[in-house]
């Protein structure tokens, strides 16, 4: 079968590939400690599992309207408008399958061929392949732990050209757990001052902050409101992964309205019974579910910071939010890809190399499972390391 030039310029998503491969190893027998997931070891709260049955027994099982229901909706205006001082209407906001739906909607509607995206590494995995799926062209600015992998508006400056379309920007960020501060962005937003490029930005981690506060993108300017699509979700405030709910707020309304038609041709609405379950992970009715996994994920980073940088060869720098660590290998090894896979062989550690984050020389490590674990996963790393 003759397969198209768009499917095969795509890459597998390395996290998905390693967390499969634990898994097929623990199906062997195989002690393996998996960190390589970014996924809530929590339970999905009460609340919203009470509402997703609320809604099977009273027969919300149908079709919905394309972009999610009218309550849903609200929920998700209310919530930008509560937690991040965000003003939209009813035709700028919609339901997607997840926040990797909303970034494959948004792509699809807005990249044409020849078009660059400005992309900060490390990346999301997923971010340049879309990219390249959508026709565009990814321009990666590279960071490093000096800057606390966050860019400047120098190198943003200096990565615009006449084909740039859009920059994404992620804070909290995956790997890396940098946070963007009201101040930074303040200065990238006067960069992009008198273009037209879209900023794509990413909050699904926003909930899990540990130093300082979280300021949404779009809140920093009326120019950034106009300009910025916000996408978030709640599968990692909530432990709302599997149940596949995102969403995309942008002022232009068009846009929205472009996503909403393809949508309409290859999804359709999301689940029914997660757009009842998610108001309630939206209205603060899991506030405190959320604080409790926060604070959870906060006192295994403290400890896991500390056991890594105590490794010889091994460096970190302390992630100020989600819940990953990207761990500096350079005084051992830059080939991620081969210290990876040897890790898992030989102590049957799974961690996902930072080749696939857009920068070799690191590794990222998620902290998103017990401490009993995190601190076998860490022993297990040292051991591999002194021997590497």
């Amino acid at each position: 079968m003759q397969l198209t030039d768009r499917i095969n310029v795509l890459s597998e998503s390395i996290t998905i590939a390693i967390t499969t491969l634990a898994q097929e190893l623990r199906a062997q027998g195989k002690n393996v400690l998996s960190f390589s997931a970014g996924e809530p070891d929590f339970g999905t709260p009460r609340v919203i599992k009470d509402a997703a049955i609320a809604a099977i027994e009273s027969d919300k099982t149908r079709y919905t309207a394309v972009d999610g229901v009218v309550e849903l909706k609200q929920a998700i205006i209310d919530k930008l408008k509560r937690d991040n001082g965000l003003h939209y209407e009813m035709n700028q906001v919609i339901a997607n399958n997840g926040a990797k739906h909303s970034l494959f909607n948004l792509f699809q509607a807005t990249i044409q061929e020849g078009d660059e995206v400005i992309i900060p590494a490390p990346y999301w995995v997923t971010y340049p392949e879309l990219v390249k799926y959508s026709g565009g062209t990814p321009v990666e600015i590279p960071t490093d732990d000096a800057s606390g992998f966050k860019i400047t508006p120098q190198q943003l400056r200096d990565a615009i050209t006449p084909k740039t379309k859009m920059l994404i920007i992620t804070t909290p960020s995956n790997p890396t757990g940098a946070v963007y501060s009201r101040t930074e962005l303040e200065a990238l937003a006067e960069v992009l001052e008198g273009t037209d490029i879209i900023v794509a930005s990413d909050e699904m981690y926003e909930k899990l902050v540990y130093k300082g506060e979280f300021t949404s993108v779009a809140s920093v300017s009326e120019d950034m409101f106009r300009r910025t699509v916000t996408i978030n979700g709640l599968s990692k405030s909530v432990a709302m992964t599997g149940w596949r709910f995102g969403y995309m707020a942008s002022a232009d309304a068009e846009m929205i309205k472009a996503t909403k038609k393809l949508q309409s041709q290859s999804t359709s609405n999301i689940n029914s019974i997660t757009q009842y379950a998610a108001i309630k992970g939206l209205d603060g009715s899991a506030d405190d579910d959320i604080e409790m996994m926060r604070k959870a994920f906060e006192s295994r980073r403290l400890e896991a910071v500390e056991l890594i940088n105590a490794v010889d060869g091994l460096s970190v720098v302390a992630p100020d939010g989600a819940f990953y660590l990207f761990v500096n290998i350079k005084a051992v090894t830059e080939d991620s890809l081969t210290f990876c896979k040897r890790l898992l062989e030989e102590k049957e550690v799974a961690v996902v190399p930072g080749a696939g984050f857009g920068l070799d020389g690191y590794f990222r490590f998620s902290f998103a499972t017990s401490i009993d674990n995190i601190r076998e996963g860490i022993a297990r790393i040292a051991d591999f390391v002194e021997n590497y």
